[in-house]
């Protein structure tokens, strides 16, 4: 509609005009205040009225002023008729003529609180008195006296101007201030609410804080308690500790007595004992005191007839008289001692010492008289056999030289008849020789090193044999890179190199006879090893001898020195039985067959079979066993022809009992499967040649009770000539070893 559309311009019209902008605060409903309390001046039109009422169209304003007209007289109830309006026209030209009847009216229109300043528009409204006469009219009026009850009677002169956008305005401030008394009351609710549930809140946590306070006191009455209790509990508990105090003090106490009066009981049977032992001990020495009497009367009598002898048999000896004189005092001391006891004393330790002395001497002035005797004796018999010696002489030594020259002839042909010999062959011996005095000749050149006096020399002495020796006896069959590890550490110590030893750098250039002190106590360190640990575990001599067969193929005078060392412990290792010579002491010779002799004597048979063993063996894997690391197609230091000559050289001796089968045995055992391999039938022949022949002269020269190594080597060599082979040795390493 045109009207609808010009609103919005009005009202910016209306807020432009001085008239327009009038104040509204929103808390005057609440406070009850009017909306225009402060603004009592008389309205007046704006000059720009006339030209908006221009602008509105004559339905929109007629339907406006109905509307007008409809508020306005609401109050009445009257009824009006379409035609008849009661608003009209003001021309803009005649603005003063409205001002009586717009002062007529009893309420000025409320501003605009919409935001827009609008000034009130000129409404000529008639009286309260006319409005009821003009309704009161219309209801004496007919149903068919017409439509407007205006028409039947003649209008008010009252002018009434109502404006449809005042009218408009109005409601919309009274609707505002609604909503704001609704906004106001729903604030005031909610606020009120708030404080309500505010309210309720602190009481909720009043009582709460009540329940805790109360929960507090209860838990501090009950920690009260509890703390009383544990206290009491406490003393209960220390009163109870005390008094058990008391009791273990008093059965500490009552231990202390009984264990005294234990003692004291002990102390009074050790003091009885021991009188007991006094008195027996003094009647034991009064019983010797007697005998040394006795023994010393029956010497002092054997002095006499020795004297009365001596001067028969010839000249008597000069200090014979003395010797008498000597006895005869002898004799009273001890009497004198005698006579001390039989007052009743017991014979103290003392007496006894004496007694003792007396009869030592006496003794030996018996024994000097008797020597003098029989020298003068042996001297008369010596003048008489002299003559007879002398006599016999002759014939004895003839006789003695025909003796020994039937003896040799007969060993001599004996020998020859058998085939066997009784010691090594001269180039064996010779060969023997030479390691030992190689052996010796190094032993020789380090001798300053054993020096006890220089500390610094005797320490790089200690470090250098723990250098050569440790790693030896860390030779075991876990791995072959264990055993590389191990000759790595002997060859870097061998070529003059730094090794590590114990923690320590050390180093055969340290001395200049290092290297040759390094060499002797590797080499006597591998032979010990054969000695005890293969004695102990035989499949310990294959990586022993895989370790030292590699040093002496990279130091061949370190193998030499273990020949030494092993034929000077072993001399069946040559093999070599070392004849008894002239003036030897039977426990010397014992040392050179290779026996342990100490001060508590010779070692037994089965340790010193044991140990022989473990040396055999040791030289077996030796020979077969080549360092897989070394050159493949360089010469072995020592290899299975020394196996073979060795075995045919111990064949071409006598055997001796027990050592002889035990030694055959164990090479057999360990160095028999590489001996077939290499010869084969050659080896086989040899083998039925022991069973055959040599193995009859063992059991000829073994008694009955050491036959058990003879029966061990006849049952290996009825199994090797009935599979025609041998086994290999427990213990041997592998291609697969070498690898780990």
């Amino acid at each position: 509609m045109p009207a609808e559309s010009l609103r919005w311009e009005t009202l910016d019209a209306l807020k432009n005009s001085s008239k327009g902008k009038l104040k509204y605060n929103t808390e005057w409903p609440e406070k009850g205040e009017d909306i225009l309390a402060g603004y009592n001046e008389v309205p007046s039109l704006s000059p720009l009225s006339g030209f908006i009422l221009k602008r509105l169209s004559p339905r929109v304003h007629q339907n406006n002023s109905n509307k007008a007209c409809s508020l306005g007289g609401g109050g009445g109830g009257g009824y009006v008729s379409r035609d008849s309006s009661p608003c009209e026209e003001i021309p803009s030209s005649s603005p003063l003529s409205l001002s009586p009847v717009l002062s007529s009216t009893t309420t000025p229109p409320p501003p605009n609180t919409g935001g827009l300043s609008s000034t009130p528009l000129v409404v000529a409204l008639s009286s309260k008195t006319d409005t009821e006469q003009v309704v009161a009219d219309d209801g004496r009026s007919g149903p068919g006296e017409g439509l407007s009850p205006v028409s039947s009677r003649s209008p008010t002169p009252t002018i009434s101007l109502v404006s449809p956008r005042a009218t408009q305005t109005a409601g919309c401030i009274r609707i505002c201030e609604e909503k704001h008394r609704a906004k106001a009351k729903t604030e005031l609710n909610l606020r009120q609410e708030m404080q309500e549930r505010l309210v309720a809140s602190v009481a909720n946590r009043e009582s709460e804080q009540l329940k805790r306070f109360e929960e507090l006191m209860e838990l501090k009455r009950r920690q009260e308690h509890q703390s009383m209790m544990d206290m009491m509990n406490r003393e209960t508990k220390e009163s109870i500790g005390r008094h058990e105090k008391l009791k273990e003090e008093q059965r500490h106490r009552m231990k202390i007595l009984n264990l005294r009066l234990r003692e004291a009981e002990q102390q009074r049977v050790r003091e009885a004992e021991s009188e007991r032992q006094r008195q027996s001990e003094g009647r034991e020495r009064l019983r010797n005191l007697n005998t040394i009497q006795e023994e010393v009367l029956q010497l002092n009598q054997l002095l006499e007839p020795a004297a009365v002898q001596a001067q028969t048999t010839g000249p008597a000896p000069p200090d014979l008289p003395a010797y008498i004189t000597r006895g005869n005092q002898l004799c009273s001391q001890v009497s004198e001692v005698v006579r001390t006891t039989n007052e009743g004393e017991s014979p103290s330790v003392e007496d006894m010492a004496v007694a003792e002395r007396a009869l030592h001497e006496m003794r030996a002035l018996v024994r000097l008289t008797q020597e003098e005797t029989v020298k003068a004796q042996e001297r008369k018999a010596k003048e008489q056999q002299d003559h007879e010696a002398r006599q016999k002489q002759a014939e004895l030594h003839a006789q003695q030289d025909e003796q020994r020259k039937k003896a040799a002839a007969a060993a001599k042909e004996k020998a020859q008849r058998r085939g066997l010999q009784t010691k090594a062959e001269e180039s064996t011996l010779k060969w023997y020789k030479e390691l030992q005095a190689n052996a010796a000749r190094c032993a020789q050149l380090f001798e300053d090193l054993n020096d006890p006096k220089d500390m610094q020399t005797k320490k790089l002495r200690m470090e250098l044999q723990k250098a050569a020796t440790i790693p030896v006896s860390q030779i075991s069959s876990t791995s072959g890179s264990l055993l590389k590890e191990i000759f790595d550490k002997i060859d870097k110590l061998l070529c003059g190199r730094s090794a590590v030893s114990a923690g320590k750098s050390v180093s055969t250039s340290q001395h200049p006879k290092g290297l040759e002190y390094v060499s002797y106590k590797l080499a006597e360190k591998f032979v010990k090893q054969g000695e005890e640990e293969v004695a102990s575990h035989h499949e310990a001599a294959f990586p022993i001898a895989a370790v030292a067969s590699g040093v002496w193929e990279k130091h061949p005078n370190v193998g030499e020195l273990i020949l030494a060392h092993l034929h000077k412990k072993c001399p069946y290792a040559v093999p070599h039985y070392p004849p008894m010579k002239d003036g030897t002491s039977v426990e010397d010779y014992q040392r050179v067959l290779g026996y342990r002799v100490d001060d508590n004597g010779v070692e037994g048979q089965d340790a010193f079979l044991k140990r022989m063993s473990g040396m055999i063996r040791l030289y077996a894997a030796t020979i077969q066993q080549r360092w897989p690391y070394g050159p493949k197609h360089g010469p072995d230091p020592h290899g299975l022809n020394h196996g073979w000559r060795w075995l045919a050289q111990m064949l071409n001796m006598e055997p001796l009992a027990d050592i002889t089968a035990t030694l055959l045995f164990d090479f057999l055992e360990v160095c028999g499967h590489a001996l077939m391999k290499q010869y084969q039938g050659q080896f086989l022949k040899l083998i039925l040649l022991i069973k055959e022949e040599y193995l009859q002269r063992i059991e000829a020269v073994t008694g009955t009770g050491q036959m058990g190594s003879v029966i061990r080597l006849k049952e290996f060599l009825e199994t090797s000539l009935r599979s025609r082979q041998i086994a290999p040795p427990k213990g041997q390493l592998s291609s697969h070893f070498w690898r780990s």
